[in-house]
């Protein structure tokens, strides 16, 4: 008999808590990035933890190695350095802002990158938010997104499945005499009588200890409403999108992605042009 396994599409949220940089005004009356980059650095001696207090500030900024403050600083430089309109993304404040010139458009909490690593095999996945500069290179209403492998390795290291690659034109024979297959895009069984029937597309494909992992471009392989109303992509999968899970935002919670709430992310959409620059730090 078969077995069917709910998705579990939204990620479990990190505990991790970070302070943030108290508010600065700007003609919008919202937050914008300090200039004060180079005096927060990593110090081994304070359990990588770089404070500094500047014009009756205290600031507080998490760093694993002297080369990870380092990289922060280069990136961060890099937007401090920028001009015209842009966005700029502090993954440590876990804050984005849309900025022309020197005024401050759009000041917004985000969710990104929770830092943890998966394994399952041979393989194994870094779930961070890359630093430096990137570029809006698409926008998208009603995004569809088709999850990456990592999302099947990791819903069969929680419920201590095996992973199976299912393709098109293939035919796997099933202990209770059925077929499972890929027919006109949708998964399904082809009974002992031969009628097909498709699988339900909100749930994995699990038959015995197996979870199977649909072709990319199948029913099956696409979710909707999960990346929100809106995205603008950044290239390599990493995207600015929406989200059903509002409760992330603000926390370190996503597998690389940059999740914004809904007034937010559709304010990017229709103000942010294709080809703009996002600096991330």
């Amino acid at each position: 008999m078969s077995r069917t396994l709910q998705i579990r599409w939204i990620a479990t949220l990190s505990a991790a808590i970070l302070l943030v940089i108290p508010s600065l005004a700007t003609a919008q009356g919202g937050r914008h990035p300090r200039s004060d980059a180079a005096k927060r650095m990593w110090h081994p001696s304070k359990d990588s933890v770089a404070s500094v207090d500047d014009d009756d500030e205290s600031v507080t900024l998490h760093f694993n190695s002297r080369e990870d403050s380092l990289s922060w600083l280069r990136a961060r430089n890099l937007a401090h350095k920028a001009n015209g309109l842009r966005l700029v993304v502090s993954l440590q404040e876990r804050h984005l802002w849309a900025i022309a010139g020197r005024d401050t458009l759009l000041s917004a909490p985000v969710a990104v990158a929770k830092g943890t690593t998966l394994e399952y095999g041979s393989k194994s996945w870094r779930f961070t938010t890359p630093r430096g500069m990137r570029t809006v290179l698409s926008k998208d209403a009603d995004p569809i997104w088709q999850p990456p492998e990592w999302l099947y390795a990791e819903t069969a290291v929680e419920n201590g499945l095996r992973l199976r690659r299912l393709n098109y034109g293939e035919k796997v024979h099933l202990d209770d005499g059925r077929v499972l297959t890929i027919v006109n895009g949708s998964a399904g069984l082809i009974d002992t009588d031969g009628a097909f029937g498709e699988l339900p597309t909100d749930e994995h494909i699990v038959f015995g200890d197996y979870l199977y992992i649909p072709p990319m471009g199948s029913k099956n392989r696409k979710v909707e409403g999960e990346l929100g109303k809106y995205k603008l992509s950044l290239g390599d999968g990493y995207l600015l999108h929406g989200t059903p899970d509002k409760q992330s935002i603000g926390m370190a919670a996503t597998h690389g992605c940059i999740r914004l709430r809904d007034e937010d992310i559709e304010w990017l959409y229709d103000n942010v042009p294709v080809g703009t620059k996002v600096y991330i730090y």
